[in-house]
């Protein structure tokens, strides 16, 4: 069996501790979560195990031949290179000569009178049969077909963030280590890109360390969860469910010491006070016993909920509404005569393939983007707030505290009090010593929890998100699910992240691509088991169909008549013969070939020859059939 072990590793960030001695095993078919507040360490974690950073402190083992495959939150491609030089990076032979495979069929199949394309091809479809590499070759084109990943002559500097992201997730997929670690790999995958990564996941030979946002991801693949927690690893057995139960559990536990703990405090500290003195070793074991207690009492770090209490501005009736509005942006179409109202209140899921354009409606919407054709209007009362999906007028130089007063020096809540922004800071996480932090030390994830706090603190009546799952951390968004669900105003989510839609939307619109835009009332998860119940129905027709055909097909026929013409008598006779002479026809072209195998122009000439014997052949065979039916 496999096995990583891991020894007290340590590593800081300034004045954070991220990890602190923390221990643990990885076995070979472990599935493991790895979950925490942003800026708590996972990503730093998952860079010491790679072996990518050295740890501060402690010792890695594992087998000489432990291969370890790493998909960052942002891939390190090089831009020069082909999809196909990319994902086949690997030192592995196999993937070398599929590789070289795959290049081969390209030319030949581009180039098929070429003597030398034809040669390469042939030589190497020999080596993948003597290597029996056709397996692998299916793998990989099924987990680049799954990843939408089509265009392997593309080079990666002309690919978006979420396609590079999708070309590193193939990679890692492919080369098969014994230890893959997958940092966000969901993010920039649409549903079904998912639901496959699942299936292949849980199937995974190896073991797997993934950091995600998405619970059901974790529901569904998962068997054991990390926390990392105030430096502090924590392990649970299970998936993300179970994890929250037995979280609950360990906090209440923790407390519950912590109180004992407090009034054994206050009891020892009376008697400190009476003056006592280590005149025994009884007494003099007391002493030290209380300043042992004294040093952890009032240490008990705990993830605190994050409040979001904001108010905002009032909103009339009149929001969001587009009448026959069409956009076609490159050779995509996003908008078909579209019509379209959102009233105050609305919670609107928007989810579908990628690249049909979501994030272009939300833009429109924004006015960022004007429409081709068509009316948008935009309520008098509207306040808009968009969290994008990149972090936008976020100056890294600033100070965290100075970027925020620019907006204001204090928000009011839904109660109507003041809320200064230290105060707020601190709702959001961030203790009071990183105030003063400049905003390029933070973490992607914290800079993203702050991003949301700017938008947030303009108190928006209508909020427009764009995959705010990709980035945020599972308490972050347990609390801004919330918020959402408390929000005087309309939400507009873009979003492939189930939990958090069923959460935050009742009404869906669904993108299909070329300005096809299916409408659902009711959660995201009914409309997938709606779907997957459609699709169900739909296979079960095909397959009585093609049963009906196959039972058609074997029943016996049926004779119009009971005995063979005259005509038909002599053909009879004859046709055994004929089967025979192009039987060996068939053979002898076959040999042909064979001893041609180095003149192009011959073996063309033969295989059309072949195709006409083996056509005659198959309809004479047919014929033999039909008349050995009347045969007395």
């Amino acid at each position: 069996m496999q096995t990583m072990r891991a020894e007290g590793l340590t590593s800081t960030y300034g004045e954070k501790v991220l990890f602190d001695h923390v221990s643990f095993i990885i076995n070979e078919n472990d599935r493991i979560g790895l979950i925490g507040v942003n800026g708590s360490g996972k990503t730093s974690l998952l860079n010491v195990i790679s072996g990518a950073v050295s740890p501060e402190s402690g010792t890695i083992t594992c087998p000489n031949d432990y291969r370890i495959g790493y998909l960052k939150q942002q891939p390190e491609l090089d831009p020069d290179k082909t999809i196909m030089d990319a994902v086949f990076a690997g030192d592995q032979e196999i993937f070398k000569l599929i590789r070289q495979y795959e290049l081969a069929l390209d030319r030949f199949s581009n180039h098929p009178d070429d003597p030398e394309a034809v040669d390469r091809y042939t030589k190497l479809q020999a080596q993948m049969d003597q290597a029996d590499a056709w397996e692998a070759d299916s793998q990989v084109k099924t987990i680049l077909t799954q990843l939408k990943i089509k265009n392997v002559s593309q080079k990666i500097g002309n690919l978006s963030g979420g396609q590079q992201k999708r070309v590193g997730l193939a990679q890692v997929l492919i080369q098969q280590p014994d230890l893959l670690l997958l940092d966000e790999p969901t993010n920039h995958l649409d549903l079904d890109s998912i639901i496959w990564l699942q299936d292949f996941l849980a199937s995974y030979k190896g073991a797997v360390l993934v950091v995600t946002h998405d619970r059901y991801f974790l529901d569904q693949v998962t068997n054991h969860i990390w926390e990392l927690s105030f430096g502090k690893l924590y392990h649970y057995d299970g998936n993300y469910q179970d994890f929250v139960r037995q979280k609950a559990e360990r906090v209440e536990l923790a407390k519950e010491s912590e109180r004992k703990n407090q009034q054994l405090y206050k009891k020892e500290l009376a008697w400190m006070r009476t003056g006592a003195k280590a005149r025994s070793t009884k007494q003099k074991g007391r002493i030290n016993r209380f300043h042992k207690l004294e040093k952890q009492v009032g240490n008990l770090q705990t993830d605190e909920d994050i409040s979001i209490n904001l108010g905002s501005q009032r909103l009339g009736k009149d929001v969001i509404q587009f009448k026959d509005a069409n956009l076609t942006l490159g050779d995509h179409r996003i908008l078909k005569d579209f019509n379209w109202l959102v009233k105050a209140n609305d919670r609107i899921g928007i989810t579908g393939e990628n690249g049909a354009g979501k994030t272009s409606l939300l833009n429109v919407i924004a006015q960022r983007v004007p429409l081709d054709s068509g009316v948008l209007k935009i309520g008098d009362t509207v306040k808009l707030g968009y969290y994008t999906q990149q972090t936008e007028g976020i100056d890294d130089s600033k100070r965290m505290i100075s970027f925020l007063t620019e907006i204001a020096d204090n928000v009011t809540d839904k109660d109507g009090n003041k809320i200064s922004v230290t105060q707020l800071l601190e709702r959001f996480l961030f203790p009071r010593f990183m105030h003063g932090t400049l905003i390029r030390k933070l973490s992607g994830g914290e800079k993203r929890r702050l991003y949301l706090l700017k938008i947030l603190m303009q108190q928006p009546n209508v909020l427009l998100l764009d995959e705010p799952t990709n980035d945020l951390d599972i308490g972050t968004l347990t609390v801004l699910e919330d918020y959402l669900d408390h929000f005087a105003g309309t939400v507009i989510t873009v979003s492939h992240d189930r939990y958090f839609l069923d959460k935050v939307a009742d009404d869906l619109l669904i993108f299909k691509g070329d300005g096809d835009i299916q409408r659902y009332t009711g959660l995201f998860t009914d409309y997938l088991k709606e779907q997957q119940q459609l699709r169900a129905e739909k296979e079960d027709e095909k397959a009585d169909k093609k049963s009906s055909k196959s039972s058609a097909a074997h029943e016996p026929k049926k004779k119009v008549k009971t005995k063979l013409t005259y005509a038909e008598e002599i053909e009879w006779k004859q046709i055994n013969q004929d089967l025979d002479k192009l039987d060996q026809s068939q053979k002898q072209i076959e040999q042909d070939m064979a001893d041609s195998a180095d003149d192009y122009q011959k073996l063309a000439e033969l295989q059309k020859k072949l195709d006409q014997v083996k056509q005659q052949l198959d309809e004479k065979t047919a014929r033999w059939e039909y008349l050995s039916n009347y045969v007395e």
